[in-house]
């Protein structure tokens, strides 16, 4: 069987609750597909971050990678196109507020996901959850983390797919927000668990 490392983040900004958080941990040690996921809660930390999934890939020697972030403020479920090298935003939860700074001095400019997204966005519709490709996964920590993960891939191991799926806010979230469109915490889990199946299918 298949590894799948599944990470998300810790609550942020003004984001009292994190959603990926608590989907990652419950889908740790499940099967979906041809994979046992493997999860793991990144800090948002734009100095540690990267390196915390580097660490766990090259512990754990996954065969895919799928990062989950919140994109408060978006409806639907969107899995990402492409990172950018680029760090750039608001203060992380450590006050760190780069500008303008590169990812990685020696790398590309930007790295296309590896993961199947239009079958994920695809697959996603007919099961009645909304969503699509997303063209750009912003400058803050999702795409920080998804530009580390590709990175590796290009430059360690071609035959890692990774990638990175933004997620709405949950009710619980909404509630405390206040202003936010929301999904039940069931209905993200189940489109994490889709774009999973998808991959799944992808790769068999």
């Amino acid at each position: 069987m298949k590894t799948l490392l599944l990470t998300g983040f810790e609550p942020f900004l003004k984001f009292t609750v994190n959603p990926t958080m608590k989907i990652v941990e419950e889908l740790h040690g499940k099967v979906i597909g041809n994979y046992k996921i493997h999860s793991e809660v990144l800090t948002v930390d734009f100095q540690s971050s990267g390196e915390q999934l580097l660490t766990h890939i090259e512990a754990l020697k996954p065969d895919a990678v799928i990062s989950l972030g919140l994109a408060g403020g978006r409806f639907k479920m969107t899995p990402e196109r492409i990172a950018i090298n680029v760090k750039d935003g608001e203060p992380d939860n450590n006050g760190n507020t780069p500008v303008d700074e590169q990812i990685q001095a020696q790398g590309e400019a930007g790295y296309m996901s590896t993961l199947p997204v239009r079958a994920m966005v695809n697959r996603l519709l007919e099961e009645g959850l909304p969503a699509e490709v997303s063209n750009t996964a912003g400058t803050y920590l999702c795409n920080n983390v998804m530009y580390e993960g590709l990175h590796y891939a290009a430059t360690q191991r071609p035959t890692l797919k990774s990638g990175f799926l933004h997620i709405p806010a949950s009710h619980e979230l909404a509630i405390e927000h206040g202003k936010i469109p929301s999904w039940s915490h069931e209905d993200l889990k189940k489109g994490v668990a889709v774009c999973i199946e998808v991959l799944s299918t992808d790769e068999s």
